[in-house]
């Protein structure tokens, strides 16, 4: 059984194996260095205490295989995008260019160097082993980060936001890069990107300039990438769109992909999943849900086999009951696929 939990160090190994194995990656990136990953699980291990920390909560899952122990995915959640830095993307705008004299006008697009997004919740860390990208697995572990979101609602901002890898090419190139960052950093695209998820993005505002990027001047490739997800991300990218979330005016600094926006009590999991008690088995037959219980680092979440009562109970099989470590009369979220 496959099932989603808080990040432990014990996992490190596994979780710093699929950072470095990962082809595109499905959302903001992992730290790939062994001491920059300890580090960001065990201030997300310090993020699940009641009390709020003086730092902003960085949560992140793993998708766990049950039975035996294998970690085959990631998922994050900030709290505030930034995390007490700002933010950067690219926003999207245009300027009208007119001549009185010659009676015509033309409206650019432009790109402006942007913190706006700054201290909304943004998803982030999501990656999966490539043979689940179509399994069940990936809706439970993108979808678990909206059930904790539900269980934990005041740690998170009313406004969510999610980075989506742009266009890459089979050779490794980025054509939004290529025609633009790499002007401005004496760095390839794979540096730029791991310095962001290591670091902090402090380093784009001392080297972009500050000045509104003309569109009309990038490569046709780089023009044609603004806003498009990497072909593998596509995906994750709908599953995103169905949950409620849409793409806005920004762009990721350093491929041009998108940036999708959300209200967050307007997600579908939030509004479609109900608290409910847990009581008596059912067995493996019956409609598929999420269903997840616990707080902090107590959280679990998976998909089972579930059954209602006439009541406000809810029955699950005798391997769900294991997998969420708890008892009758305990509280669960359940929503559907």
């Amino acid at each position: 059984m496959w099932r989603v939990r808080p990040a432990k160090l014990d996992d490190l190994q596994q979780i710093l194996d699929i950072a470095g194995t990962q082809g595109a990656r499905l959302s903001s990136t992992l730290p790939k260095t062994e001491q920059r990953l300890a580090e960001r699980i065990s201030h997300a291990q310090a993020s699940l205490a009641a009390q709020a920390p003086k730092t902003p909560r960085r949560i992140l899952l793993v998708l766990e295989n049950t039975e035996t122990g294998q970690i085959a995915g990631t998922a994050g959640i900030d709290s505030r995008a930034g995390n007490g830095e700002p933010f950067y993307n690219y926003r999207r705008d245009h300027l009208i260019h007119a001549s009185h004299e010659l009676g015509t006008s033309r409206r650019v697009e432009v790109l402006y160097p942007s913190h706006g997004l700054t201290d909304h919740t943004l998803l982030c860390a999501f990656s999966l082993r490539p043979e689940l990208r179509e399994t069940t697995a990936f809706e439970l572990l993108s979808r678990a980060r909206m059930l904790f979101i539900a269980s934990h609602r005041d740690w998170f901002s009313s406004r969510m936001v999610v980075e989506i890898q742009g266009v890459q090419n089979e050779d490794g190139r980025v054509p939004f890069w290529d025609s633009l960052g790499r002007h401005f950093f004496n760095m390839d695209f794979e540096t730029a990107d791991q310095y962001s998820g290591q670091l902090s993005k402090t380093f784009i505002a001392e080297l972009m300039p500050p000045n509104p990027i003309y569109v009309t001047l990038l490569s046709d490739s780089a023009q044609a990438a603004i806003g498009q997800p990497h072909r593998q991300t596509r995906a994750n990218y709908e599953l995103l769109q169905q949950e409620g979330f849409l793409p806005g005016n920004y762009l990721d600094i350093f491929d041009g992909g998108p940036v999708l926006e959300a209200r967050t009590d307007g997600l579908r999991t939030l509004i479609t999943s109900h608290p409910k008690t847990l009581h008596g088995s059912h067995d493996e037959h019956g409609e598929n849900c999420l269903v997840a219980a616990g707080e902090g680092e107590h959280f679990r979440c998976l998909l089972t086999p579930m059954a209602e009562t006439l009541t406000d109970d809810v029955k699950v099989p005798v391997s769900a009951w294991m997998g969420l470590e708890k008892s009758a009369g305990d509280r669960a979220r359940i929503s559907p696929l």
